[in-house]
């Protein structure tokens, strides 16, 4: 298994979805991805600025806030967890319904992370592919696992 799966587009499943290995262990990623005050360290899009409202941990259910920017411009965004599994998997939507979703495998050296954008529940799955998100959500998905694996090297 290679560390590092870059981020590749299926179109067929709306997906875009990359992994890496991260030397920590699931429970130790799971912290950092339950923590909304820590997303904006591991965003590779630089979209996500910095949480917003009560900072308690996530879990299934959970509604957060998240001030972002997209090129110059500030909004804001209220997410809500919609997959949870304890240490394994998470996934939060917004009001568009498209999906970020990680998950977490056990692997020998630390844990397989898998990075998901997933606008196959979108309210506008045509309008996200003519925008043309799932080509540059590739990058982005490469730098936040690149991030991830910095914050535990």
């Amino acid at each position: 298994m290679a560390d590092v799966t870059k981020a590749t587009v299926d179109s067929e499943a709306q997906q875009v979805s990359g992994s890496r290995v991260v030397h920590a262990t699931p429970e130790q990623i799971f912290d950092l991805l339950t923590d909304p005050t820590r997303h904006g360290e591991i965003d590779g899009s630089g979209m996500v600025q910095q949480a917003r409202g009560d900072a308690a941990r996530l879990e299934m259910g959970t509604k957060f806030g998240m001030d972002m920017k997209m090129g110059p411009l500030p909004y804001r965004i209220t997410n809500t967890v919609v997959e949870y599994e304890e240490n394994r998997l998470i996934a939060w939507q917004h009001l568009g319904k498209h999906r970020w979703r990680y998950e977490l495998e056990p692997v020998d050296g630390g844990t397989l992370v898998t990075e998901t954008f997933d606008y196959s529940t979108a309210v506008s799955s045509k309008g996200i592919e003519l925008m043309g998100y799932p080509k540059k959500h590739c990058a982005n998905i490469d730098a936040t696992l690149e991030r991830l694996a910095d914050l535990f090297a």
